[in-house]
């Protein structure tokens, strides 16, 4: 039982320890605040952050900054008599009508960007992503006006996946890709990759239980629930390798089906996803000819 109560919790660890470290497109050291990351949906996400965090900041000041001044000026060993009085209509009104100013003023861009967000109309391509334990489906529609039918699946890769195993005896630190970063619990097999500088739909569904597809860097996350659509949509900025992770629990291995997103040039995607189509999808060998056979001819009444 007690090595039992030790690999759970190892394994929490780890599980959570693959979701921070997901999170952050760009860590540094000592880093604190969320990344702005690489869409416009990210990066209005960032601004509500900053948005409600100074407007924190300034009520945190002005609460305590009161609070203290009245410890220190108002103390009873400089005299302070306590006021008789129990209410003031004046102060109730000020710090009831204030916060619903605040309220209006961070619930109004926050709408707009729920809005937006909900927008999938003129995207240029579309792929569905759909849930499974513990992998991801991912399906390439179409680009453009032309029809695809590109699907594979996408598993956490095949040495992290060996050295997760109980007593695999590897080291973690010993699972890094082509340029020495430890990928450990972070990478797939197959990422998915997409254009930048076009709007991509996301259809989202799950095929068992409920997940969540979530990589931080596109600013959003989508429940993957059976029997139900959900959709979305992103446009990337900038080509690179964005990290996610399933962010619903569900079961046993949930903290080991990572989401990676590569991101690349249209010119490059296309050619890609053209060669995902030709592979997958082999034209048809042409028919052999049918032989023709002689037709008798019809006797003569002559």
């Amino acid at each position: 039982m007690r090595n039992i109560g030790k690999w759970g919790l190892g394994a929490g660890l780890t599980a959570g320890w693959a979701v921070a470290f997901a999170a952050a497109p760009e860590r540094v050291p000592w880093q604190l605040n969320m990344h702005p990351g690489v869409t416009q949906s990210s990066h209005d996400a960032y601004d509500l952050h900053m948005l409600a965090l100074w407007i924190c900041v300034g009520i945190g000041l002005i609460v305590f900054g009161a609070m203290f001044y009245a410890m220190f000026a108002f103390r009873k060993s400089k005299g302070a008599v306590p006021a008789t009085w129990s209410h003031n209509t004046i102060a109730e009104t000020i710090w009831t009508v204030v916060p619903i100013l605040l309220l209006v003023a961070m619930a109004w861009p926050a709408t707009k960007v729920l809005i937006n967000e909900a927008y999938t109309n003129e995207s240029q391509m579309t792929v569905k992503i759909t849930g499974y334990q513990w992998k991801w489906g991912y399906d390439y529609v179409n680009w453009g006006d032309k029809a695809y039918h590109v699907h594979f699946i996408s598993r956490l890769d095949e040495k992290s996946d060996r050295t997760r195993q109980l007593r695999s005896g590897l080291n973690p630190g010993d699972v890094k890709d082509a340029q020495g970063e430890n990928t450990y619990l972070i990478d797939v097999d197959k990422p998915l990759v997409l254009p930048t500088n076009t709007k991509v739909r996301f259809v989202v569904t799950g095929d068992d239980v409920i997940h969540s597809w979530w990589v931080p860097a596109l600013g959003w996350k989508s429940d993957a629930i059976p029997g139900i659509i959900n959709d979305t949509w992103t446009n990337i900025s900038e080509p690179g390798i964005y990290r996610g992770q399933c962010a619903e629990l569900c079961g046993q291995d949930h903290g080991f089906m990572p989401i990676v997103v590569k991101a690349v040039p249209p010119e490059d995607f296309k050619k890609w996803l053209d060669e995902q189509e030709a592979a997958q999808n082999p034209p048809a060998p042409a028919a052999a000819p049918v032989a023709q056979q002689g037709v008798p001819s019809m006797p003569s009444n002559g």
